[in-house]
């Protein structure tokens, strides 16, 4: 463990630095442009003051997707494999090697001799299996859960010290990939026979990893420090750096406020933060700040819409949504080219992506025609009715999407006209957690979901995963199934497009914009990088501000 001191900044300091952030800005500026210029081989030591827009909730690796929870596990965990953010080819990590069977039902892995945990006990084996046997078919007695990432899991063997094999009752395709991802980031058995809620937010400390960072301090919702393992010598071997990370250590700080976030990175009193919005891209990039805008690859930023709410059961009346919001206004007006707009449910960087754009197409009049078709006639308002009931929906703000509470008031905007009332709640509104879990309450509902295999729409769309559009649809659940068990990888691709196509075809799901990660970072932060689907990838980074 490093033995200096990290400099501390606490949240509330942040915030009463916001009101002179901006103005101390161009000091900074000239400042960090010079120890830029300076910028040579990479710098070992210093401590990185990083601004989270939210605090985690949980660092049980199969329920980390959420970016702040994943943010702190891609940091304090290895993985068997790692994934190469930008080929995205499965690369060696902890495990040295490894065969698959012909048709995918059988993973034998050979291991690395050297890893340990953070608390010293060796990486092997055995440590391994009881990692996945946890992931893949999850703890009912601790409350551990089975990773989503993970499909058609049966059982482990321990060959030997540094060898392990994996069965499954069915092709798993995706699961090498999900060896990569931090849905299993590997941690020590003892920390695995914790219970659900020993993982959540108050027992960071306590979670034993095998990463190049260990969580040290925190203060529940505000702060976390992280310290560079001195032993740590395990990176990927198609990394240039090896052996410990660069930083000594992290302050993680949990800042909500868009304003403070920016203003403490341009006054230099923070080094990199999460979460810039489309709106503050040109002041900090302008400031000659670093906007680093990682692809999620997954399935898009979209609306579900939840065709068991008798109001959505006709798919006339879904098709008419689908074709009533103009996706391209929604960028133009709240975001930035680095939100591409979707062309597909999927995102056109993700694995399986077919185009699926002129289905999609945003055509009011075509809008229109299918709502009168469908019985529904323009009444009191403008809004259309039908036997006394008004054709009005409700969307709940989603509080992890990039700007979903604008977003979700241009697309209320636009379908006002075509005589289709959306009410936008308030994430925070008393009955949200019940809420979104019915579709009476809840017809649109708003997500995406980042993975760099072709299982993430499972993930999504599975009655027994994410399962956002509360769906009934055995033949969807078909169509899944066969992307997650088809070991042939371009039938694997095809099996993803004929999903797309049956979700474009039963008018399902209105695709928005393929959703980033965005980052800013000051220009003296060296390095700084994201795995595959846009966590950051804290390892390589160095500050060169001596």
């Amino acid at each position: 463990m490093p033995t200096q001191r990290p400099r501390r900044i606490a949240a509330a300091g942040l915030a009463a630095l916001a009101t002179t952030a901006l103005l101390a800005s161009c000091a900074a500026q000239a400042g960090s442009a010079d120890a830029a210029a300076a910028a040579g081989e990479p710098v070992t030591g210093g401590t990185l003051t990083y601004l989270e827009h939210q605090p985690h909730t949980t660092l049980y690796p199969p329920q980390a997707g959420f970016y702040p929870n994943g943010g702190i596990v891609n940091n304090i965990t290895s993985r068997l494999t790692w994934q190469d953010p930008e080929s995205l080819e499965i690369e060696p990590w902890v495990a040295e090697e490894w065969t698959v069977n012909a048709d995918a039902t059988e993973y034998t892995f050979e291991l690395r001799d050297d890893v340990t945990f953070s608390d010293g006990t060796p990486l092997d084996a055995a440590a391994v299996a009881k990692n996945f046997d946890t992931y893949g078919l999850g703890n009912t007695e601790l409350g551990l859960t089975i990773s989503e990432a993970i499909n058609n899991y049966a059982s482990s063997e321990v060959v030997d010290a540094d060898t392990v094999t994996f069965r499954f009752s069915a092709p798993a395709p995706g699961f090498l990939q999900a060896t990569s991802t931090i849905n299993s980031g590997l941690l020590s058995p003892a920390t695995l026979d914790r219970r659900l809620e020993d993982f959540g937010a108050g027992s960071s400390t306590e979670i034993v990893g095998s990463g190049p960072f260990v969580v040290t301090e925190e203060e529940i919702g505000t702060s976390l420090h992280l310290e560079a393992r001195e032993d740590y010598d395990w990176a990927p071997p198609s990394f240039e750096h090896q052996g410990r990370a660069y930083l000594d250590a992290i302050d993680v700080v949990v800042t909500p406020e868009d304003s403070v976030r920016i203003g403490s990175l341009l006054a230099g009193q923070a080094d990199a933060i999460r979460y810039v919005q489309a709106f503050d891209e040109a002041q900090v990039s302008g400031a000659g700040f670093e906007i680093v805008a990682a692809p999620t690859r997954g399935v898009n930023n979209s609306l579900g819409l939840r065709f068991t709410n008798p109001l959505l059961s006709d798919i006339r009346v879904r098709q008419a949504l689908v074709h009533g919001v103009d996706a391209q206004e929604v960028v133009d007006t709240i975001f930035t080219e680095n939100y591409p707009v979707a062309t597909s449910e999927l995102a056109s960087t993700a694995k399986g992506y077919t185009d699926e754009s002129d289905a999609l197409a945003y055509d009011p009049s075509l809008s229109e025609e299918l709502l009168e078709e469908a019985g529904w006639t323009v009444g009191a308002g403008g809004i259309r009715e039908k036997d006394g009931e008004r054709l009005s929906l409700t969307v709940y703000e989603a509080k992890p999407q990039p700007l979903s509470k604008q977003t979700l008031e241009l697309v209320s905007q636009q379908l006002a006209k075509i005589g289709v009332e959306l009410e936008v709640k308030a994430a925070d509104a008393g009955s949200y957690a019940t809420d979104i879990l019915d579709p009476l309450a809840t017809p649109l509902y708003h997500s995406m979901v980042g993975r760099a295999d072709n299982d993430v729409i499972k993930s999504q769309y599975h009655t027994r995963n994410r399962n956002t559009l509360l769906s009934n649809d055995a033949e969807l659940d078909r169509l899944l199934e066969v992307v997650a068990s088809e070991p042939d990888p371009a039938k694997r691709d095809e099996a993803s497009a004929a999903v797309q196509d049956y979700l474009t075809e039963r008018a399902y799901v209105i695709p928005l914009f393929e959703e980033p990660q965005v980052y800013g970072a000051a220009p003296y932060v060296h390095g700084f990088t994201t795995e595959a689907v846009a966590r950051p990838q804290f390892y390589d980074t160095w500050l060169d501000k001596q």
